[in-house]
């Protein structure tokens, strides 16, 4: 139990890592939609340990991306929220992917992660569906992808 802590601990602080160092490229990658902040980020697997890689069963390649989502109330408290969600990816050429999310529950944090396979300087659009009882709402952002 003591690893699996760690292990979680350890890719929130590199999740965080790398949204730090994106957000020092663009502006912060958070939107907000209805009553939700929805944090999202996506990258190369690479980037991730083969330890948190292994202990969340990500495929680590470089030509494997990351998509990473994570929805907070927008009130007061900012608790993470579970939603359902799904998604599709689109590439410039049109070719669509389907996204297969996985739910991580972390103490009081949820993300929800998903994976793409990718060419050197591939762009993606997604397009991510997030629902919570009557609440519906769709993210959409591009990521240029490249490979290390």
């Amino acid at each position: 139990m003591k690893s699996i802590k760690r292990f979680g601990t350890s890719i929130c602080l590199s999740l965080s890592i790398l949204a730090t160092m994106t957000f020092s490229v663009s502006a912060e990658q958070m939107m907000k939609l209805g009553n939700w902040n929805v944090h999202y980020i996506a990258f190369g697997s690479t980037f991730l340990t083969p330890e948190i890689a292994k202990a969340y069963n990500i495929s680590r390649s470089n030509y494997s991306g990351v998509i990473n989502i994570s929805v907070l109330s927008a009130n007061q408290g900012r608790a993470a929220q579970k939603v359902n969600i799904s998604g599709e990816a689109r590439n410039l050429l049109g070719q669509a992917v389907d996204l297969k999310f996985k739910e991580i529950v972390e103490g009081n944090a949820v993300y929800y992660i998903a994976q793409i396979d990718y060419r050197n300087e591939e762009t993606y659009n997604f397009n991510i569906k997030l629902k919570q009882g009557n609440q519906s709402q769709s993210l959409k952002f591009s990521q240029k992808f490249y490979v290390n």
